[in-house]
């Protein structure tokens, strides 16, 4: 508390000696001289009882004004506009893109809140898919932009997605959604470097969309939602293997990595159905061709332990060891189910268990050595 502001019985004792007409021109004073917050306040407190306080409301954006910002912003950024000598933007704008960014942003979510959203849904989700893109590819002069707009992805998703359930029912997100989700999920968030403040506020986009599935028929309807839309991503991927720079394939890394990207989600989905009349979703899930890679083996081995079949876990934790030896979650999962480790495993196992005692020795002679 400010050493200059009086406290409780002080103002008390300072006002005592006033009559009803002083403390009147007292008030006034403080109402005709005050800003205009002050006065709102003022008027509030001057309301009979009966009356309500009234609030005064910040006039939302208009989310089709909103769109249109948002589309133009977002086609300079594509069209590089903002990292070369390009007419349409300023070079003060170019140096100021965050602060453009930033308002964009917090423009399309607040317009959110109005009666008719659907522009605003738009803004947001390109704002979201512009994000995406910005890991990749250099549209700002900035060595990690995303962490440069302060912009969480995760939480932009989260108010975007409630708009969607509360404006356009269950039906409607369960339409939109999965396919937002393929197209965003990022298995280590959506900055470049992945550390800073942005970084420590981002949480998998599995974490509120598992907020807003309240009960098990929207679990169920989502998921078979959701793995239509896993379906039609894999169909949209080239039928056949893309490749540049001799055996690299395109199709196949790009599977890949959306099955690491959805790790947390299908990890979410599994503890979900597993062992209930939804268990059958898994093995859809499990056989997708959207997916590739050891990560989804390892999919496939965490169902199988789930259904009991340790034989068939441990088979296929090997597998994802031989390609991924030191992966320390394949590990742990092998150790759990007893599942024959590929020689290199083992090797990288035993190192780390010799390191982990090294380190437990090393801090048990600092304690010592702070004791005395």
């Amino acid at each position: 508390m400010p050493a200059n502001r009086m406290n409780h019985d002080e103002f008390y004792t300072a006002m005592a000696p006033n009559d009803d007409e002083r403390l009147r021109k007292i008030l006034w004073t403080l109402y005709w001289r005050g800003n205009a917050q002050f006065r709102e306040r003022i008027e509030d407190e001057l309301r009979p009882p009966e009356q309500p306080k009234v609030k005064p409301k910040k006039e939302l954006p208009a989310p089709d004004t909103v769109l249109d910002e948002v589309t133009a912003f977002v086609k300079l950024a594509k069209d590089g506009a903002y990292m070369a000598g390009d007419r349409r933007v300023h070079r003060t704008e170019r140096s100021r893109w965050r602060l453009t960014f930033r308002r964009l942003v917090g423009e399309a979510l607040a317009a959110l809140q109005a009666d008719d959203p659907g522009p605003a849904q738009n803004a947001a989700a390109e704002m979201v898919d512009l994000a995406c893109d910005m890991k990749s590819y250099d549209y700002f002069h900035s060595d990690d932009p995303v962490e440069a707009a302060k912009f969480v992805v995760s939480d932009a998703a989260a108010i975007l997605w409630e708009s969607v359930l509360r404006h356009d029912g269950f039906a409607g997100f369960a339409r939109r959604v999965p396919e937002q989700l393929i197209r965003w999920e990022s298995d280590y968030g959506w900055t470049r470097r992945g550390y800073g403040q942005v970084p420590e506020k981002e949480t998998a986009l599995g974490v509120p969309l598992a907020r807003l599935l309240t009960t098990p028929d929207m679990w169920r309807t989502f998921g078979e939602s959701y793995l239509d839309a896993l379906d039609a991503a894999g169909r949209a991927d080239p039928r056949r293997p893309r490749t540049v720079y001799g055996g690299f394939d395109e199709t196949r890394y790009r599977r890949h990595e959306r099955t690491k990207d959805l790790a947390t989600w299908h990890g979410m989905l599994l503890d979900r159905f597993a062992g209930t009349p939804e268990d059958e979703l898994l093995d859809r899930l499990a056989t997708s061709p959207a997916l590739a890679g050891p990560e989804l083996t390892f999919l496939r081995a965490r169902t199988a332990e789930r259904r009991g079949d340790v034989a068939q876990a441990g088979s296929l934790v090997t597998e994802c060891l031989k390609e991924l030896p030191g992966h320390q979650g394949y590990l742990d999962f092998a150790v759990e189910v007893g599942a024959e480790l590929p020689p290199r495993a083992r090797e990288l196992l035993s190192e780390r268990a010799l390191l982990g005692f090294a380190l437990m020795e090393v801090r048990q002679r600092l304690q010592a050595a702070n004791g005395h």
